[in-house]
């Protein structure tokens, strides 16, 4: 398939915009425009009030004024690189131009003694006297309109301008063509919006401030279709994932009923309602794709655990995966109990299996005397084939992109997939980036899990604080000590954990304090975790390298080392690895005085709530969309128009819009479909072109 012909004029060569040569071009590349479309794509952010005025006499000053003036007698500069001044009368008051490096020829040619002229620029007081350096615009009187009353301010960058963007701008709009709507029409009439060519002409002429605001309809407008077409590319691909046909499986309920009578506690709402989603996907004959989003101890092995009952109850398989070799034999020690309750046999396949032991385990598997098996990446090897691979659970989404899931998927025929993440995401953010899946959410927490205490404690009192400890472990109780992130040098954040290796130790006992960081080579990283996880050392050093997930119920002090420069999300997300056991557990937040505002608001927040939803929700409103998923979790797409942090209602209404758009019409051949598919091309969605024509 290849881009339709409307489309051609705005994805032609930059340089057939007027006042675009070579040089621009390159310039204009910094801005990511490279082509017309992109043109179209960066609007104005803010504007400038350009309407005629009758005088600049009682306008508060400085102010940019555009005024009617006749020309009086010029003052040349009497030295080189003076002003040089020219005398001008609006209509009830004078005041002077002045020009800096000025050449009387040119100025006597555009403004000659006697003459009328429009001129508009920022008006000064100098001395008492106003004083309009180098006007922005100077006009014959018949010219006045050429002059925008409104004149929108673009984004610019080395070398460009902002009369070369205007320009640039006016010529990619009077290439914009008439297209079909491919919006929803009842959301396009419930909004208000204008068809998309209107709205794109409208949020380059801005007529007032209000205009350029994310909220304006024209703007808004844009952000829904920007969100569309991203929604519709992860819709397709949701509809390709399930197209591979999937296998229908049905459990019978007696392996989960065993499970359900050794459990101390009846399963929390949120847990049968997952267990409860999960079972229906999973009978289906289309592959599941679902994401269980669950705060740190809500209980998510549970769910998972149900899940994989499913598929050994429907006489198939399920394999769990985990990020690295620690996490994956806790998921092991996690499941064992409840595996031997209902009797399956459970097997763990790690990097570490070698020779015959390796082999026996791959028989066991092919033949299917293994139910299910517990692993790392060391899983997707080609020689690990499965009898019947029914469900295959991802832990930690974002270690594991959309290519993994697929290759996980292609071990068995169908296998359904379910993703576990213990972030939890804002639903906006959540959208973008796992917008092909359906998801669960794990919103309550499971009976029996004691409050973490949380306190801010400045770090003037880190001797109490080591005290404190002291006295802990003398009680036989453990804890994490986490460093600070110095600057992003890994060589800094090394050499603060070590001195604060150096002084623990020497306060606590040589051999009672450990210490991980992410420069050590991972044997010895397992090996100081392993170390801390027996318990033979009290205190544990690390850098934020401590694994998600990573459960030591005998830890209940967790000291974060000035936790004013950590984000919300990572805050929370490391005071969850304590609490895990029997005892009342402390989360201490070491800050450096003074502290910012923000860093204060972020610290009381986290005082305040456990609840990792509304956490990161507060996260999301503080620093904004682009910070809180940082580089670690790059699946978001970048938008140039929609605004995630003001906009993320839009993205819940595009997404559904997407998802029933193709279930009326999966090959989008409808006149809306087609629509669509120039959408797609526009906002430059290659990948999701590709789905369909696959289709």
């Amino acid at each position: 398939m290849s881009r339709p012909e409307i489309l051609f004029p705005l994805f032609a060569d930059l340089e057939t915009l007027d006042g675009v040569g070579p040089k621009t071009a390159q310039n204009l590349d910094h801005l990511g425009i490279q082509a017309p479309r992109d043109m179209l794509f960066t609007l104005p952010h803010s504007g400038i009030d350009r309407a005629l005025q009758e005088t600049v006499d009682s306008l508060p000053l400085p102010a940019t004024v555009t005024v009617k003036v006749t020309v009086g007698a010029h003052h040349p500069a009497r030295n080189r690189g003076g002003a040089y001044r020219i005398h001008v009368e609006d209509a009830q008051t004078s005041f002077q131009l002045v020009f800096f490096h000025g050449r009387s020829d040119y100025l006597n040619k555009v403004l000659p003694t006697g003459s009328t002229r429009i001129v508009s620029g920022k008006v000064e007081l100098f001395d008492g006297i106003a004083n309009m350096v180098h006007p922005e615009h100077i006009v014959p009187e018949e010219d006045a309109e050429t002059i925008p009353p409104f004149e929108p301010v673009y984004p610019l960058t080395a070398g460009v301008t902002q009369k070369t963007m205007f320009k640039a701008s006016r010529s990619a709009l009077a290439r914009l063509p008439e297209f079909a709507e491919w919006a929803d029409a009842n959301q396009v009439a419930q909004a208000k919006w204008p068809d998309f060519t209107t709205a794109v002409r409208s949020a380059h002429t801005p007529q007032s401030q209000g205009d350029v605001s994310p909220t304006s309809v024209a703007r808004e407008r844009l952000a829904y279709d920007e969100l569309l077409a991203h929604q519709l590319t992860l819709a397709l691909a949701r509809v390709s994932e399930r197209r591979g046909a999937g296998v229908a499986s049905i459990g019978s309920g007696t392996l989960q009923q065993r499970v359900r009578a050794g459990l101390p506690y009846a399963p929390t709402g949120a847990q049968e309602r997952a267990i409860g989603e999960i079972a229906a996907d999973m009978a289906q004959p289309a592959r599941m794709n679902r994401l269980l989003q669950g705060d740190v101890g809500a209980g998510k092995t549970l769910v998972a655990f149900m899940a994989l009952l499913i598929a050994v109850e429907a006489g198939g398989q399920g394999v769990m995966m985990a990020p690295t070799e620690i996490l994956a034999r806790q998921h092991l020690e996690g499941l064992q109990p409840m595996a031997e309750d209902a009797g399956v046999v459970l097997e763990l396949l790690t990097g570490r299996d070698k020779g015959r032991e390796r082999q026996a385990k791959l028989d066991a598997l092919a033949r299917g005397d293994i139910h299910i098996l517990v692993g790392t990446h060391a899983v997707f090897q080609n020689d690990v084939q499965f009898a019947d691979l029914r469900l295959a659970i991802v832990d930690e989404q974002h270690r594991f992109g959309v290519r993994q899931r697929l290759a996980l998927g292609q071990k068995g025929g169908g296998a359904d997939v379910l993703v576990m993440t213990a972030t939890p995401i804002p639903r906006s953010l959540a959208l973008a980036q796992y917008g092909d899946m359906d998801v669960s959410v794990l919103d309550e927490k499971p009976p029996g899990r004691k409050p973490i205490k949380t306190a801010l404690v400045s770090t003037g009192r880190m001797d109490e604080v080591i005290a404190r400890l002291s006295a802990a472990m003398a009680e036989g109780r453990q804890c994490y000590w986490v460093c600070p992130l110095v600057e992003e040098s890994e060589a800094v954040d090394l050499t603060a954990a070590e001195e604060r290796f150096k002084r623990l130790r020497a306060v606590l006992g040589e051999d009672r304090v450990g210490l991980v960081h992410g420069q050590m080579p991972p044997a010895d990283k397992d090996a100081a975790m392993a170390r801390f996880q027996a318990g033979e050392t009290g205190v544990l050093v690390a850098t934020t390298v401590i694994e998600v997930g990573v459960n030591v119920p005998n830890a209940t002090i967790m000291v974060i080392e000035r936790a004013e420069t950590f984000g919300l999300a990572q805050l929370h997300q490391l005071r969850g690895r304590v609490g895990r056991g029997d005892a009342a557990s402390t989360c201490l937040l070491l800050y450096q005085a003074p502290m910012s505002e923000a860093g204060q608001k972020r610290l009381e927040v986290l005082r305040e709530t456990e609840d990792g939803f509304r956490i990161s929700e507060t996260d999301l409103q503080m620093r904004g969309y682009g910070d809180l998923i940082g580089t670690a979790q790059s699946g978001v797409p970048k938008f140039r128009i929609a605004d995630l942090d003001r906009q993320s209602a839009l993205m819940a209404v595009a997404q559904s819009d997407a998802r029933k758009l193709l279930a009326d019409d999966p090959t989008l051949s409808s006149p809306r479909g087609q629509a669509a598919r120039v959408l797609l091309w526009l906002m430059r969605q290659d990948e999701a072109i590709r789905l369909i024509s696959v289709g």
